[in-house]
This record gives C-alpha cells, structure tokens and sequence, in this order.
C-alpha cells in the first residue's frame, strides 16, 4: 500500500485521490453486487459456494485501536506472522481452524512488512522515528535526527522474539524482499522505497534506487549494506497529473515492491510508473532486462506475481493508493486491475508482453475502499492459479492459465465496515498449507479455506516456510 511521504495511514492516500463521487452500479443499471441482488450488509461475509471463513483473531491490544493497521503476512513452520503499523503478531496455526495468538511485540513504524529466514525475522519501517529502538517516537521533521529502515529479530523462541540490530536505509524500507544467496550462507534484502523529498535530509531526489542489505545468517548482528543500484539512470516514468477518475500516473522515484523467483534467478520490480524484469544472477547487482509502461491504465505498478514456469507475471495496480472506491463501473475493469504479462523471448532479449487485464467483477459501494493489491500464487500442477486481496473488495482466486482470458474460481467478501475503526478491507490474502490466511487491516487475522476440484491438489504440497515475495518453485 503506498503511503504518501511521511507517515502516510491507510486512508490518505495518494493527494490527486480527489473525491469525486462515484454512481452506484444499481443507478447505472448494472448487475447487483451480490447473487442475492443487493449489495451486502455492513460487516456482513459473502462467499462463493466454494470458500468459507473458518476462523478470525480480531486485532488485540497492544497491537489494537486507532493507530493499528494490519499489513503483510509471512508463514514458518505452524507460525505465520503479521505485521502491523504497532508491530508485529506470530499465530500459531498448527491447527488452522483454531488459531491462537503466542505472542506480539509492540514495534511501532509504518508499515512494518515482515519476512522469515529459519530463526530470523526481518522487518520494515518506513516512518521517521526517533531511533531505531521498538521505544521510539514519531520524528515527524525531517531536518532532525531520525531514523529508518529495517530491523532484525531473533525468533527461534516465538514467545519471546528478540531484537538483534537494525539497518538504516535512505527513505526507509516501504516494502522488502528476502532474497537467499546461492550458498545458503546469507540472505540479502532488497528494500524498496520511493516518494523522496527536498525536505527530508535522508531521503532527498532523485530516488532511483534500491538498497541491498547482506544479513551472513551466522551473524545476523553484521548485516549492512552492500549496494544501492541506480535502477532507473534516465529518471524513469514521469508520470502525468490527473484524479482517480480521469487517471493519472505517479512517476517513477524507486520501488514499491520486488518479487524475487531465485530458482529462475529472475525479478519483476513493481515501480510506481514502471514495471522491471531483472536478471538476478548475481544477488548484490540485480541487472534491469526491460521496463514496461501503461500510462492510459496503470497509475501505480504496486506488487508482482510469477506463475511458476517463471514465463508470465500479474503485475497489479493500485490506483488510489488503496483508500479510493474503485471497483465500480465508472473506473472500469481495465484500471485498478490486475495486467497478467507473457515474459517473452530469451536472455537479454526478454520482455513482458501484455495479453490482459483482470478486475473484480463484484461492485463495491462507494463507503469501499477497493483495488488490485497482495496475492500469492497456489501449488496447483499445470495450472496458474492465484489468491488475491482487493482491500474492502475481500479476496478472489483466479486462474489466469490463459494469459488472455482469466476467471475467477471463488470469493470472500464483508461488506462495508460497520465500526469505521475497523475499515481497510485485506491488505494480504496468500495460500499456505492447505488454507488461505488474509491480514485485514482492521478486523485481524483471517483463515479461509477453499474446496473446489481445480484447487484442491494444491493441499498436498507443503511449505516449511513462506515469503511470497520470495517465490519458491514447486514440482508439477
């Protein structure tokens, strides 16, 4: 979820969101959002016949009230962990019908991304703070000492994680992606970040860059930087001013996410203006192999998603910022969507060829922020399909094995927020050993479980540990 420069919440979106108010698709005429011809009641859940929710954990204290926003989503073992703009919380799903909270460290700074390595927790904060302490203050003026970046713990005992050190970044760390070494020695982080400013003394343009960080898995305390790659020497996309509604473009300054497939020693950057294959040969010096641009519907190229030949990519687009009512009939199915990419030809001579856009296909109210945002792709053999959150628009699993011409299998959906303290809608629905788990920014820790013939092999493949950024190749 981008997050305006500074210390941006999950409504204030992006400036030029603008407020234009948007027909309900009952005054156009269109079909109704739901089977039943209505649209659904607040806090009330609807599913395809094939999809259940089978548990929630509502946020807790201290990780609770209006200051918690739930974000991403990592899974180890019988453990998956959620970040939090407070800090983080590890579940125990051992049992996935009975969650259970073992334990939560309150860590404040947005976003706090999380990923796993073994005993290792890695964690990001782009919020100025006033030090790199789980202590810290908001340090809102950026001429003052502050800090940000990513921080590592310690979490071989999961009820009590320690915190080891932390790494500071220029412009803090958005979003980061886990990235193993070839070795299996060390892990490096690519951190991604964007939205500089000629007021912040750490973070000021041009921003066309990632951060590396080495983390030797021996001696996490030595983690550091080892690299900060210009991606984008000739500036990147420009960008082009407009509203949620005409359309608009935010010009390239850095990253916002980068999903790494190591096994094909491949990346897609997802750029702001800009999506990016690299190769990732050698991990310290990712190399750009083509960008692509969609200035007519793509305002915001958010996160990346590898089928597992590592021969397409689901680029999504976050038009809005994701505090913008998107999913309607006047923004349309090709903006705020998914664009699904053949990756095409060989070497360096590959490029991303567009073959189509996917949307959710329910419309949402005015009151629901909806848009593309994080999925994960599910081990099903000889097939493309995926898991993907839409805020307040819940959760769709789409086969999208016809680059050209994908469908939806299911979906899970609340209607709008009864308690506004509690709006946001899932920031991250992904598949982990059998069942999906989403992180909704205000109502918590969800499971779902899916039973529909073209999904279920997917529950005999079994991962020891998840980061969705970091695609992991599975056998078909």
């Amino acid at each position: 979820m981008p997050s305006p420069r500074r210390d941006r919440r999950r409504t204030a979106s992006l400036a030029i969101i603008g407020a234009a108010t948007i027909l309900a698709s009952t005054l156009l005429g269109l079909p109704a959002a739901t089977a039943q011809g209505e649209f659904p009641a607040p806090d009330e859940i609807v599913t395809s016949p094939n999809i259940s929710h089978i548990a929630n954990i509502p946020q807790t204290a201290p990780l609770a009230g209006p200051s918690s926003v739930g974000t991403d989503l990592a899974f180890t073992g019988d453990y998956a962990i959620a970040g939090n703009y407070l800090g983080f919380t590890i579940y125990d799903i051992k049992h996935p019908k009975k969650p259970t909270i073992v334990s939560q460290v309150l860590c404040p700074g947005s976003q706090n991304d999380v990923s796993v390595s073994g005993n290792l927790l890695f964690l990001s904060t782009d919020s100025r703070r006033s030090d790199n302490s789980c202590s810290s203050v908001a340090q809102n003026d950026g001429t003052k000492p502050y800090w940000e970046g990513m921080k590592i713990f310690d979490i071989s005992d999961k009820k009590n994680p320690k915190y080891i050190t932390a790494v500071e970044t220029d412009c803090g760390s958005h979003t980061h992606t886990l990235v193993p070494d070839k070795r299996g020695k060390d892990v490096y982080l690519y951190v991604s970040s964007y939205s500089p400013s000629a007021t912040i003394s750490k973070c000021k343009p041009p921003h066309d860059k990632i951060s590396i960080i080495k983390v030797p898995l021996n001696n996490p305390a030595a983690a550091a930087i080892v690299a900060t790659p210009n991606l984008f020497p000739n500036g990147g996309n420009p960008g082009k001013p407009g509203t949620v509604d005409t359309g608009y473009v935010v010009p390239t300054s850095g990253c916002h996410d980068i999903t790494v497939y190591p096994a094909k020693d491949l990346a897609a950057g997802a750029c702001m203006g800009d999506g990016v294959l690299f190769d990732i040969s050698d991990r310290a010096k990712p190399r750009v192999i083509t960008t692509i641009q969609d200035d007519a519907h793509f305002a915001f190229w958010h996160s990346a998603t590898f089928n597992n030949d590592g021969t397409k990519v689901v680029f999504t687009d976050e038009l809005g910022g994701g505090g913008a009512a998107t999913c309607n009939p006047k923004i349309g199915a090709t903006r705020g969507a998914d664009g699904i990419y053949d990756i095409t030809g060989r070497g360096d001579l590959r490029k991303l060829e567009f073959r189509s856009y996917y949307k959710i296909n329910r419309t949402q109210t005015d009151e629901e922020n909806c848009v593309a945002h994080n999925g994960s792709l599910l081990p099903v053999p000889g097939r493309d399909i995926m898991v993907q959150a839409w805020y307040m628009g819940g959760l769709q699993v789409i086969d999208f094995t016809n680059s050209a011409n994908p469908v939806e299998i299911g979906f899970f959906e609340r209607g709008p927020a009864a308690n506004p303290d509690e709006s946001g809608g899932i920031w991250s629905a992904y598949y982990y050993n059998g069942y999906i788990y989403a992180s909704d920014l205000g109502k918590g820790f969800d499971v779902i479980d899916i039973n529909d013939a073209r999904t279920n092999v997917a529950r005999g493949h079994k991962w020891d540990e998840l980061n969705v950024q970091t695609q992991y190749h599975f056998k078909r």
